[in-house]
């Protein structure tokens, strides 16, 4: 199996399970995941999550508008910018944000176990060079142009 089918499985399974595990909190499929990081960078804004997540601007839109409504983040606007919104996490998403950040660190733990401190540096290394890589396409795909194979 390669690298991006292995990446491509654990992702989807770690997904599945926190969908299943999540809906006791009333996220539904990938919710988790913008909450995280707007708990996390608060004031964040849409296209930063757009950028990090790698998804296109409407599900963002779609994904906070119901994360607002749900009453897990605010948004506020930007002083310098009024046509620009920052997002912040309610009480509710920081009460919702710590069985999601301890279920990371548990399938973090999980996924690593039986690696040396070195093996697990080195992974992180070379995912971190592989994100680095996709994004450099993705920026090119997501701008219009189209990569030759």
């Amino acid at each position: 199996m390669d690298a991006l089918r292995s990446i491509g499985v654990i992702a989807r399974a770690l997904d599945s399970i926190s969908n299943i595990e999540f809906r006791d909190v009333d996220l539904t499929r990938g919710q988790y995941l913008y909450l995280v990081r707007i708990v996390e960078t608060p004031g964040i804004i849409q296209e930063q999550l757009v950028n990090q997540l790698k998804v296109d601007r409407a599900t963002v839109a779609r994904s906070v508008a119901k994360l607002c409504k749900q009453g897990f983040v605010e948004k506020h606007p930007d002083p310098q910018n009024a046509k620009r919104q920052r997002l912040y996490a309610t009480e509710a998403g920081k009460q919702a944000y710590e069985p999601i950040r301890r279920e990371n660190q548990y399938s973090l733990n999980m996924a690593t176990q039986h690696m040396s401190p070195e093996q697990i540096a080195t992974l992180e290394q070379l995912l971190t060079q592989m994100c680095d890589n996709v994004d450099h396409d993705w920026q090119f795909v997501k701008n219009g142009g189209k990569r030759q194979y």
